[in-house]
């Protein structure tokens, strides 16, 4: 029998608490067999000690890996300990614009975008900075026009130092400044990696993601080599893991042998809590405060911060 027409949603609910063993805590350590790693809590960086914000590029060139989940999460996970932190959305599909809270009207106004933004040198981007729903969380919006980045900037000089400088006026402001990159490896993602301080890259626990791998490397080899020196990888996070699968275990372990040093701890789960945050436009932290989601990105903060990825 359907479900009475005034009867709530699901996707409308809340969680505060997960009952699910589906959505229990997984870590590379236990998967592997190795010594449980531990982090120490998050406290609030010493601004007087470096005052620029550290900036971290979410990089795949492989869609549907966990680059969005990842850097909203991630974001808020940060901003609970009091951090102040902005996520970029730099991909053409906007998800991370609307996975925090932004509806589809605003989303076709190019003003105030980050391709908006990238165009125009006289805008300053603290102008154009949205407040999340979390305290300390800001972002600036995504457009669908930043797919023709590529025929756009080909022909403009430093063309891959854009969102550097762009960001410049901002670094003062804030802890750390997240970028959601665009699956592709172009020239989007060439200026995230040029603007960064490092880069973390969410990787599917499934074979073929493996394969990919070495095309996101070679690229960062390039930047490195030619337009950013100081960039450094924080790590490999193994993504959409799923416990009651043998060959989630299997790639995970081709992962920790293929790069040891590289690969994190932490391990994003599968579960139903992310789709259901996304639908309402909020990070996990918030929607299911209590979840293995929310506690994964939390301990993935803790983790990156003991690393010194993030401040």
């Amino acid at each position: 029998m359907a479900n009475s027409a005034s009867e709530p949603s699901r996707l409308n609910v809340k969680s505060t608490k997960s009952n699910s063993r589906d959505e229990e805590s997984s870590t590379a350590s236990a998967i592997l067999g190795q010594p449980t790693k531990e982090f120490p809590l998050l406290t609030v960086p010493n601004t007087n000690q470096e005052s620029k914000a550290r900036v971290v590029s979410i990089v795949n060139q492989k869609g549907g890996v966990g680059k969005t989940t990842t850097t909203i999460n991630l974001g808020a996970a940060l901003a609970e300990s009091g951090r102040k932190v902005l996520l970029i959305d730099f991909d053409s599909q906007a998800s991370m614009t609307t996975g925090l809270g932004i509806k589809p009207a605003l989303l076709k106004e190019q003003s105030g975008s980050i391709w908006y933004l990238l165009n125009d040198p006289n805008a300053n981007c603290a102008d154009y900075i949205l407040k999340s729903n979390v305290p300390g969380l800001d972002f600036i919006r995504g457009h669908k026009d930043l797919a023709a980045a590529d025929a756009a900037f080909v022909s403009e000089i430093a063309k891959e130092h854009k969102l550097k400088k762009m960001l410049q006026p901002v670094m003062d402001l804030y802890d750390d400044i997240l970028i959601d990159c665009s699956p592709s490896l172009g020239t989007l993602t060439v200026n995230a990696l040029t603007a960064s301080d490092g880069v973390l890259i969410p990787m599917e626990c499934e074979y073929f993601a493996i394969l990919g791998l070495s095309l996101v490397k070679e690229t960062i080899e390039k930047v490195i080599q030619n337009t950013n020196s100081n960039l450094n990888v924080i790590g490999i996070l193994a993504t959409r893991f799923d416990k009651k699968t043998g060959h989630s275990r299997d790639v995970l372990k081709l992962i920790a042998n293929q790069f040891p040093d590289e690969i994190l701890d932490t391990i994003i789960a599968r579960t139903v809590r992310f789709s259901e945050s996304t639908v309402q436009g909020e990070p996990i932290t918030t929607f299911a405060s209590s979840s293995a989601g929310a506690t994964a990105y939390r301990r993935l903060a803790r983790e990156l911060v003991s690393r010194g990825g993030v401040k």
